[in-house]
């Protein structure tokens, strides 16, 4: 079953609801889980290298998935949802909060 609809859905609703709850240019804090490997952590890190990016991460309590916490500003919410994608695409397994 092919989920693009629903995830188009979902992406115009998020932009729909970070226009009207911020202004832009303005800090987004992204937050992602992923198993706990450092090639998939690492590749979180650098898709927002450069960027001016705070990057926090904490290892569940039994150490399968590290939550990835980014802090950066972002342009608008265009920007925001690529990067979404861009991790999505990337990244086998993420968990986009």
């Amino acid at each position: 079953m092919n989920n693009t609809p629903n995830k188009d859905e979902f992406y115009a609703k998020l932009k729909s609801q970070l226009q009207d709850t911020a202004l832009w240019p303005t800090e987004y804090l992204y937050k992602f889980i992923v198993q706990t490997e450092k090639a998939k952590i690492e590749h979180v890190e650098v898709i927002f290298d450069n960027m001016g990016a705070v990057i926090n991460t904490k290892e569940s309590s039994n150490g399968k998935y590290t939550s990835v916490s980014i802090s950066v500003k972002m342009k608008n919410p265009d920007h925001v949802i690529e990067k979404y994608k861009e991790v999505g695409e990337k990244i086998e397994g993420v968990i986009s909060l």
